[in-house]
């Protein structure tokens, strides 16, 4: 779901502690709870409860990527969603409609189904609809192919987007995303704090 701030340290800690048993417990986090943990202080739990709130808005190809189905990466996701525009609407897909979508085969069909079979894992996404995780697409189709072809590379603190905001703008508008410096990157686009991939991207020039 690509929430800012909580990485496997935070998970861990949230899981030892008992706040946490699967990933829809995320969602239902008290302020009051989080701040007492080894830490984390005031600031710190407001960003993460913040980013976690926000991500209840992302679109359901995040979600989709996020259950862990197995074979279904983020691609595929993003395929899923495009199809079939909501949750609902992805889990009473039949296999027939299932192997019609991009990149999906016999076997990612199959997995597709049996994971919404299981009964906890329809538990889940109940869980994640009654904290108002959003399950409908908002996909208004690509805006232009503006930055189609082309490779950047986000480094530093930018101003106006977190990274994950500008990276969904940039695939938005055609472009691709990637996480290191080469000899394909296109732009840098650097924010304050610019490190590593800074210099790197310069003895390329």
């Amino acid at each position: 779901m690509n929430i800012e701030g909580l990485g496997p340290q935070i998970v861990a800690l949230l899981i030892d502690n008992g706040l946490i048993k699967d990933a829809a417990d995320l969602y239902y986090l008290q302020f009051d709870d989080v701040v007492k943990l080894e830490r984390m202080g005031k600031k710190s739990t407001e960003n993460l409860l913040k980013a976690i709130e926000n991500s209840k808005q992302n679109d359901i190809d995040k979600l989709i990527f996020a259950l862990g189905i197995r074979y279904v990466g983020s691609k595929t996701a993003k395929n899923l969603a495009k199809e079939f525009k909501s949750i609902d609407a992805l889990i009473k897909a039949t296999y027939e409609q299932l192997v019609q979508v991009e990149e999906v085969g016999d076997k990612m069909a199959k997995s597709i189904e049996a994971f919404f079979r299981e009964e906890h894992n329809r538990a889940l996404i109940e869980k994640l609809r009654a904290a108002n995780v959003n399950f409908t697409s908002k996909d208004e189709g690509q805006k232009s192919d503006l930055f189609n072809g082309l490779t950047f590379v986000l480094t530093g603190t930018l101003s106006k987007y977190t990274r994950n905001e500008a990276s969904e703008l940039i695939e938005k508008f055609g472009g691709k995303v990637s996480s290191s410096v080469s000899k394909k990157t296109n732009y840098l686009l650097c924010g304050e704090d610019a490190g590593s991939k800074l210099k790197k991207q310069r003895n390329w020039e």
